[in-house]
């Protein structure tokens, strides 16, 4: 079997989790490790985008998986090395006995929607999470419009507005207020940012709905997305958000979605 490893070289304990993993699994199988990861262990390395393997294992927290899951189009493992990754299906220390698993294939995988994200026609990263669009100055509001399709639904002047997956919903979107929408449920939400109008609620729209965000009057924003990329933008664009084409695939061995929340809220 093929895995590829992916984790952030700048975090001892995953890079500590990642030398571990790749030692265990390197008699029986082939290990594609990405380029930053292997120079740190001193090995040979490419891309992650660049990677074909069968499973990608993303070793860290819920960051390193998104970015895993952004750039490839593998099945994606989350192995948590750190604090709570809520998208982490396994921690380190328990890593052993679930790489078995996944090498004789008992696992089932999980696909969840993405987002596609185009301004002005462009494409750019879909994102698993959310994309956001924001102020470029702190402290500064703008005034936003959000449609559905060539419908109007709200004008709102605020610190930004997160478009988000119900795989998002957990996230950011739900630290702004949006509402927790369970991963099974196709769909598309909108939440905005520190609201200047106290009646501006979050709004959920299907996901085969396009969505669309812009400025009322141009003033340079921010779209970020998935926390990993970003991109200037001069307030004049349309960004659009649709369902991709393309899924997410996680591999999960257990059906514990509300467990997760209660954990995750819990801790706080």
């Amino acid at each position: 079997m093929k895995f590829g490893i992916t984790a952030n070289p700048h975090i001892a304990s995953a890079m500590a989790a990642a030398k571990q993993v790749a030692a265990r699994l390197a008699p029986a199988h082939e290990v594609l490790l990405e380029s930053d990861l292997a120079r740190g262990l001193d090995r040979k390395g490419m891309p992650l985008a660049h990677m074909k393997a069968d499973v990608v294992l993303a070793i860290g927290g819920d960051g390193t998986i998104l970015r895993a899951l952004q750039l490839c189009d593998s099945k994606v493992l989350g192995i948590n090395s750190g604090s709570l990754g809520f998208l982490a299906e396994v921690d380190a220390q328990e890593a052993d006995g679930y790489l078995d698993r996944v090498a004789r294939g008992d696992y089932r995988v999980e696909e969840r929607m993405r987002l596609k994200v185009t301004v002005d026609g462009e494409r750019m990263f879909d994102c698993t999470n959310e994309a956001v669009v924001h102020t470029a100055q702190v402290a500064k509001i703008r005034h936003f419009e959000t449609r559905l399709g060539a419908e109007l639904v709200e004008r709102v002047r605020a610190d930004g507005i997160i478009i988000a997956t119900p795989t998002g919903s957990t996230s950011y979107s739900m630290s702004a207020g949006g509402p927790i929408v369970d991963p099974h449920v196709e769909a598309i939400i909108a939440t905005a940012i520190a609201p200047f109008k106290p009646a501006s609620r979050p709004h959920v729209f299907p996901a085969t709905g396009q969505v669309h965000v812009q400025l009322v009057k141009p003033k340079e924003c921010v779209l970020v997305m998935d926390g990993q990329h970003e991109s200037t933008l001069k307030g004049t664009e349309d960004v659009v958000l649709t369902a991709s084409e393309r899924r997410a695939k996680l591999i999960r061995f257990r059906d514990d979605f509300y467990r997760r929340i209660e954990d995750k809220l819990s801790r706080q």
